[in-house]
C-alpha cells in the first residue's frame, strides 16, 4: 500500500517542474528587451517561428487524425485495447506542446540575452540559461503529467482488480497485480509511440527548415558575398534565426520529451517479467521526480565570471550538472530500497548500481562528445588546420573524426549494459526470471542517464538563444565586445548541444534494447504458445537484420537530400536578391526576409513527409512480409546501426561547426581567409549531419520499436510467413 502512496509524488513532481518553468519564464520576461531595432528583429524571428509551427502542427494534426482512425479500427476489431488511440493522441499532443512552449520563451529571450550580454557575460549566460530551464522543466513536467494521468486512470478506473480484463489475464495463471501492471504498461507504450511520431515530424521538419536557411545564408553570404554572419543585408538571415528556434528548440524539445518518456515506459513494461510488479513500475517514475528536484537545485549553481573562454563557461554549466547528479546518487537509493522491498530481497539493491551505471555512462558520453567537438581540444583544432588546404581536406577530416568518435561511446554503452545487467541479478544461464531482472536493470540505467534531463536539456536549449542573441547584436550594430561574448556563448552552445545529443543517442540505445524485449513480451501476451526463432541463421531474422541495418542509412539519405533541395532554393533566392535589389549590398535597401522564411517553411512541410512515414511504415511492412521473427531482427539491426551512425553524424557536424568558430576567433587567418571559406563549406556539410539526420535517428530507432509493439497482434495474424510454413 505504501508504494501506491509514494506514486502520488509523481503528479506532485510534474506540478513542481511546471511551476518552476513558469517562475523561470517570468524571470526571463522581466529582463529588458533592448532598443527598438533589437525588438523589431526579435519580433520578426518570433513571427516567422510561430507561422512555421502553426503550419507544421496543422499538417501533423492530419496525420494524427488518420492514425487515430487506424488505431480505433484496430481497437474495435480486438487487436488493441480501446485506450490505445487516445494514449497515442495525448503522447503526441504533449510532445508538441513542450516544444511550442520552449520555442516561445526562446524567441522572447533572444533579444533579452543580447541586451544582458552588453552589460556582462554572466548576466547574458543567466538569461539564456534561464530560458533553457523553461524548456527543460516543461519537458519533464509535461512528460510526468501525462504519465501520471494515464497511470491513475488505468489503475484506478479502467483496470481495477475486479475488472474483466484483469480477471481474464489472471485466469491464465498470473497474479492480479501482475495482470494490472501488464495491461497498464501495454497501454502506456502507445503514448510513447505518439510522442515518437510527433518528435520525428518536429525534428525532421525543423531540421530541414533550419539547415536549409543556414546553408543558404552561409554559402552565398559568407563564401560568395564575403559579408559577416548575421549581416542584415543577407536575405536569409531572419530565416536562419527562425530555424534555430523551430529546429534546435521546438524540435529538440519534442525529441527529448520522447526520449524521456520512452525510457520510463520501457522500464515500466519490463517490471512484470522481472517480477517487480507495481514496485518496479513506480521506480522509474519516482526516479524522474528526484531528477526534477535535483535539476532544480543544480540550476542555481550555474554562474560564471566575465572571462570569454570555453573552459570557464563549460565549468559554469558543469557545476549545475554535477550537483544534480550527486543528488540523484543519494536519492536513488531510498527509492529502490523501499519500492523493490530490498529489506526482504537484498539482491534487488543491485538495481541501484544499474542506475549509477546509466548516470555515469551519460556523463562519460558527455565528456567524449565534448572532447571530439569542442575547440578546446586537439581533434577539432586539427580539423580546423585541415581547412588550410581547402574544403576537401576539412570534409575528409570531419568524416574521419566522426567515425573515430564512435569507438569510445560504444565501449561505454557496452560496459553500462553489462554492469546494469549483472548488477540487477541477471545471468545468461537460461533462467528466464534472472534474465528479465537483468534487462530491467539495463532499462533503468537509461532512466538514470536521463534522470537529470531538466538541467541537461537546459544547458542544451540555451544554445539557440545565444545564437539568436549574436545575430541580433550583429544586425543591431551593437559594440564588437557584445558579439564576442555572444559568440563565446554560442560556441559553448554547440558543445553542449552535441553533449545533449550524445545523452539522447546513448539513452536511445539502452531504451531501444528494452523495447525489443518489450516487443517479445507483447508477442507472448497475444500468442502464449508461439515459439519465437531468433537465431541469426533463421532466414526471416537475417533478412530483418539487413533491413534494420539499412533503415537508418535510407532515412539519413532522405533527410540529407531534403535539406539539400531546400537549401538550393534558398541559395537561388539569396543570389536573386543580391542581384536584383538595388542598393542591398551597399546597405541602402532592405532585403526581403519573408520570402526566404516562406521558402523554408514550404520546403520543410513538403520534405518531412516521406522520411517520417518511412520510419513508421517499415516495421509494419517488414512484419507482414517476414513475421514477428523478422521484425525482431529488424529492430536489432536498426538499433545497432542507428546508434553508431547517429553518433558519427552528430560529432562530425559539431566538430565542423566549432572548427569554423575557432578560425573566426582569429586563428589560422581568421574571418574572410581561405581557411575560413573552407571551414564554412565543412560547416554547411555538417549542418544536416548534426541538426537534421543525426538527432532524428535516435527517435527513429525507438519509434520503429513502438510501432512494432502496437501492431504486434495485427502482424501475428496477417503475416505472409505463416502461410508459407
Amino acid at each position: 500500500m505504501y508504494i501506491e502512496h509514494l506514486f502520488f509524488l509523481v503528479p506532485a513532481g510534474s506540478v513542481l517542474a511546471l511551476l518552476f518553468a513558469f517562475y523561470q519564464a517570468k524571470k526571463v520576461l522581466s529582463f529588458p528587451e533592448g532598443n527598438d531595432t533589437m525588438r523589431k528583429i526579435s519580433a520578426a524571428i518570433r513571427k516567422g517561428a510561430n507561422a512555421y509551427l502553426k503550419r507544421q502542427y496543422t499538417g501533423v494534426a492530419l496525420f494524427f487524425a488518420v492514425m487515430f482512425l487506424i488505431l480505433g479500427i484496430m481497437a474495435l476489431t480486438g487487436f488493441l485495447t480501446p485506450f490505445v488511440p487516445f494514449a497515442f493522441i495525448t503522447g503526441g499532443f504533449f510532445s508538441g506542446l513542450s516544444g511550442f512552449i520552449g520555442m516561445n520563451i526562446a524567441t522572447a529571450a533572444n533579444t533579452r540575452t543580447a541586451q544582458a550580454t552588453s552589460e556582462n557575460l554572466n548576466r547574458g549566460l543567466r538569461v539564456a540559461f534561464s530560458s533553457g530551464t523553461v524548456m527543460g522543466f516543461t519537458v519533464v513536467g509535461l512528460a510526468l503529467f501525462d504519465l501520471a494521468i494515464w497511470y491513475m486512470l488505468l489503475k484506478y478506473v479502467f483496470y481495477t482488480p475486479g475488472s474483466a480484463a484483469v480477471l481474464a489475464l489472471a485466469a491464465a495463471g498470473k497474479t492480479v497485480e501482475s495482470s494490472q501492471v501488464q495491461l497498464i504498461s501495454s497501454a502506456m507504450l502507445t503514448f510513447g509511440m505518439g510522442a515518437s511520431s510527433m518528435a520525428l515530424f518536429a525534428r525532421v521538419g525543423g531540421g530541414i527548415f533550419t539547415k536549409a536557411a543556414d546553408v543558404g545564408a552561409d554559402l552565398v553570404g559568407k563564401v560568395e558575398a564575403g559579408i559577416p554572419e548575421d549581416d542584415p543585408r543577407n536575405p536569409a538571415v531572419i530565416a536562419d534565426n527562425v530555424g534555430d528556434n523551430v529546429g534546435d528548440v521546438a524540435g529538440m524539445g519534442a525529441d527529448l520529451y520522447e526520449s524521456y518518456v520512452g525510457s520510463i515506459v520501457a522500464t515500466v513494461a519490463l517490471a512484470v517479467s522481472a517480477g517487480y510488479d507495481f514496485g518496479g513500475a513506480v521506480v522509474p517514475m519516482l526516479m524522474a521526480v528526484f531528477g526534477i528536484v535535483a535539476s532544480l537545485i543544480g540550476s542555481f549553481f550555474v554562474r560564471c565570471g566575465d572571462k570569454v573562454d570555453q573552459k570557464s563557461l563549460l565549468g559554469a554549466l558543469r557545476k549545475g550538472v554535477y550537483v544534480s547528479s550527486a543528488i540523484i546518487v543519494i536519492g536513488a537509493f531510498p527509492v529502490i530500497w523501499y519500492c523493490l522491498d530490498c529489506a526482504n530481497n537484498p539482491g534487488r539493491i543491485g538495481v541501484y548500481f544499474a542506475v549509477l551505471s546509466g548516470l555515469l555512462a551519460g556523463v562519460a558520453i558527455g565528456y567524449i562528445t565534448e572532447y571530439y567537438t569542442s575547440d578546446s581540444y586537439k581533434p577539432t583544432r586539427r580539423l580546423a588546420e585541415a581547412s588550410l588546404t581547402g574544403p576537401a581536406t576539412i570534409i575528409i577530416g570531419g568524416v574521419s573524426l566522426g567515425m573515430l568518435s564512435t569507438f569510445l561511446p560504444i565501449i561505454v554503452i557496452g560496459a553500462s549494459v553489462l554492469i546494469s545487467f549483472f548488477a540487477s541479478g541477471g545471468n545468461l544461464s537460461g533462467d528466464i526470471s534472472a534474465f528479465a531482472k537483468g534487462l530491467y536493470g539495463v532499462s533503468i540505467s537509461a532512466v538514470g542517464m536521463l534522470s537529470t534531463l531538466g538541467i541537461t536539456l537546459a544547458t542544451d536549449a540555451y544554445g539557440p538563444v545565444a545564437d539568436n542573441a549574436g545575430g541580433i547584436a550583429e544586425m543591431s550594430k551593437l559594440p564588437q565586445e557584445v558579439r564576442e561574448r555572444t559568440d563565446a556563448l554560442d560556441s559553448l552552445g554547440n558543445t553542449t548541444a552535441a553533449t545533449g545529443k550524445g545523452f539522447a543517442i546513448g539513452s536511445a540505445a539502452l531504451t531501444a534494447l528494452a523495447l525489443i524485449v518489450a516487443y517479445i513480451d507483447e508477442i507472448k501476451v497475444h500468442a502464449p504458445d508461439y515459439v519465437l526463432r531468433l537465431e541469426i541463421t533463421h532466414p526471416p531474422v537475417l533478412i530483418g537484420l539487413f533491413i534494420g541495418v539499412m533503415l537508418p542509412f535510407l532515412f539519413s539519405s532522405l533527410t540529407m537530400n531534403a535539406v539539400g533541395r531546400a537549401a538550393q532554393s534558398i541559395v537561388k533566392e539569396v543570389r536573386r536578391q543580391f542581384k536584383e535589389i538595388t542598393g542591398l549590398m551597399e546597405g541602402t535597401a532592405e532585403a526581403d526576409y519573408s520570402t526566404c522564411v516562406d521558402i523554408c517553411t514550404r520546403s520543410a512541410q513538403k520534405e518531412m513527409i516521406v522520411p517520417t512515414l518511412t520510419g513508421i511504415a517499415t516495421p509494419v511492412i517488414a512484419g507482414l512480409l517476414l513475421g514477428v521473427n523478422g521484425v525482431a531482427g529488424m529492430l536489432a539491426g536498426a538499433t545497432a546501426s542507428g546508434f553508431v551512425l547517429a553518433i558519427m553524424m552528430a560529432n562530425s557536424g559539431g566538430a565542423w561547426d566549432n572548427a569554423k568558430k575557432f578560425i573566426e576567433a582569429g586563428n589560422l587567418g581568421g574571418k574572410k581567409s581561405d581557411a575560413h571559406k573552407a571551414a564554412v563549406v565543412g560547416d554547411t556539410v555538417g549542418d544536416p549531419f548534426k541538426d537534421t539526420s543525426g538527432p532524428s535517428i535516435n527517435i527513429l530507432i525507438k519509434l520503429v520499436s513502438m510501432v512494432s509493439i502496437v501492431f504486434a497482434a495485427f502482424v501475428l495474424r496477417f503475416n505472409i510467413v505463416q502461410f508459407l510454413n
